[in-house]
């Protein structure tokens, strides 16, 4: 679950390291944001001489989060840190590399992109 102000790390190489949470993006005012949801969030650490910068705003998709995902089968996936994925106007991924493992839940939610350039799936 990830709520304002709550700091994610970045699983691909678009430059930035840290993602800020300050809006989550939906239907009304949604308190929180769960895996496969788009967020805005702003820049917090970057790596320098990269495209993007410090304090610039950004959408991300979360791609792994600390809280939970429980399957229809039974299986439940919890994963070590928060993390999200920069993306695009068109929900394509800023960066050409993601690190990390992903749920195969993202497919469903049309980010075929991450999808198949992701080196894990769970």
């Amino acid at each position: 679950m990830i709520q304002l102000q709550t700091f994610l790390n970045v699983a691909d190489n678009s430059g930035a390291r840290k993602l800020m949470c300050i809006r989550i993006l939906g239907n009304g005012n949604r308190r929180y944001a769960h895996i496969g949801d788009i967020i805005v969030a702003v820049i917090k650490d970057a790596v320098p001489n990269m495209s993007l910068k410090r304090s610039e705003v950004v959408r991300a998709v979360i791609v792994r989060t600390r809280k939970e995902l429980k399957r229809e089968d039974g299986v439940i996936i919890r994963y070590d840190d928060n993390a999200a994925v920069i993306i695009d106007q068109k929900r394509k991924p800023k960066g050409s590399r993601v690190f990390g493992p992903f749920v195969e839940e993202l497919k469903e939610l049309n980010f075929t992109k991450i999808i198949s350039i992701a080196p894990e799936i769970l």
